[in-house]
């Protein structure tokens, strides 16, 4: 049999990889990119994780990230890279392009005569507001429990259950998390609303949705997009609609092979000229 065709999709919105981290789904996100040809990417923030970034954890399979989507600007994708906090030593480069490639901080895209207002979403967190370095504290602490939750997981498997997701469990079962999340969407939705926005697209909270907020100023569709850590989702644009991507119910890209030992780190001296090759690429 053929290869599966790809599908064509107008905009693919991700955010919150975490390239470079433990928790990061590298492999399972080259399968979803190998099934799909989108017109526009746009990466809200938090791609690579610079704040725990270390040369001893750098897999194949994430510089195959970088690879791949770098490879679809050869194939007529146009790549809109805005920052969020885990990679703001960016935001200096804002307003950056060259050819199909750009980086800013926010943009505002027309989508069938609607105007959709995209960013990571970090400005709305009083915690990097007032104590950067307890939110450091915080992703440290959140990486090593998807740590602790790949071990469980592994035992969950071997014992015939399903996984479970503990950070899912922590965030639901905590008061003060969800009114957290609640807040953020409010908060984007007022401003968008003031705005006459149609769209308020972020990321940055790891929780994936979907859905129209409506106030005394008027309305406005909120979306997030989720994570490629706990929830493994993008947003989706396509023939005028909106989706929540999920990659586990997508069977065929499940179902991509990929090459062996693709979770081999790689040494200081490949990590560093594969990502400078991969910048120089851009400008070709």
């Amino acid at each position: 049999m053929g290869k599966k065709r790809k599908r064509d999709v107008e905009l693919v919105i991700l955010s919150d990889i975490h390239l470079g981290t433990y928790g990061c789904h590298a492999e399972d996100l080259l399968r979803y990119l190998k099934t799909i040809r989108p017109k526009k990417l746009i990466l809200n923030g938090d791609i690579i994780d610079m704040w725990q970034f270390s040369k001893r954890y750098w897999p194949k399979s994430h510089m195959q990230v970088v690879k791949h989507i770098t490879g679809l600007l050869a194939k007529n994708t146009k790549i809109i890279y805005l920052t969020g906090n885990h990679d703001e030593m960016l935001r200096k480069f804002a307003n950056f392009r060259i050819g199909s490639f750009q980086i800013d901080n926010k943009v505002v895209l027309r989508l069938n005569g609607k105007r959709a207002w995209i960013f990571h979403g970090d400005v709305f967190d009083v915690t990097m507001q007032y104590s950067k370095w307890l939110a450091k504290l915080g992703a440290i602490g959140y990486d090593t429990l998807i740590l602790i939750n790949t071990l469980v997981n592994w035992i969950m498997v071997k014992l015939g259950r399903e996984k479970i997701s503990l950070s899912k469990r922590v965030k639901d079962s905590v008061k003060s998390a969800v009114k957290f999340i609640n807040d953020f969407e409010v908060t984007a939705a007022d401003i968008a609303i003031e705005n006459q926005y149609d769209y308020v697209v972020c990321g940055h909270i790891h929780h994936p949705e979907m859905k129209k907020i409506t106030t005394e100023k008027g309305e406005v569709i909120y979306l997030n997009s989720g994570d490629w850590i706990e929830n493994l989702t993008s947003l989706e644009y396509d023939a005028g609609q909106w989706r929540i991507y999920r990659y586990s119910e997508d069977a065929q890209a499940q179902a991509v092979k990929l090459p062996k030992r693709l979770n081999e780190n790689l040494d200081n001296d490949k990590i560093f000229k594969g990502l400078v090759n991969e910048f120089l690429n851009l400008k070709k």
